[in-house]
């Protein structure tokens, strides 16, 4: 398979995981709100446990948005042609990192760079 093909099937793999995000998300919103229904009904010692919860739900919620807006993104540069293109070196990111992060942005070298610099290791 070619690498222009190799895109294209990774282009099915992020619509088909983003519109699994936007259903997972929709779903989390909904039992969110019904946990927080329901808290308002109980004893304090069932809250903590309805608390709990809406806060593990809302820490879910909070990770799917984030690769929500990553697959936007890397659709969005597929769009432009931009797809599969280091973001900091130009370099093309080889596409069994794609298959493994198929929104990913950097390749490696660049991405375990910018990893340091976040911890301050540069």
């Amino acid at each position: 398979m070619d690498r222009k093909d190799a895109i294209l099937n990774l282009r099915q793999v992020l619509i088909n995981r983003r519109d699994a995000l936007r259903r997972a998300l929709d779903d989390n919103m909904g039992l969110l709100g019904q946990v927080a229904s329901k808290q308002s009904n109980e004893d304090p010692a069932d809250g903590a446990d309805g608390s709990a919860q809406q806060h593990i739900g809302s820490l879910l919620a909070e990770v799917e948005n984030r690769e929500l807006v990553c697959i936007d993104a890397a659709l969005e540069r597929m769009r432009k042609g931009e797809f599969g293109i280091c973001q900091d070196c130009k370099i093309s990111i080889p596409i069994a990192r794609l298959n493994t992060l198929p929104y990913a942005d950097r390749c490696i070298k660049c991405q375990c760079k910018v990893e340091r610099q976040k911890v301050g290791i540069a």
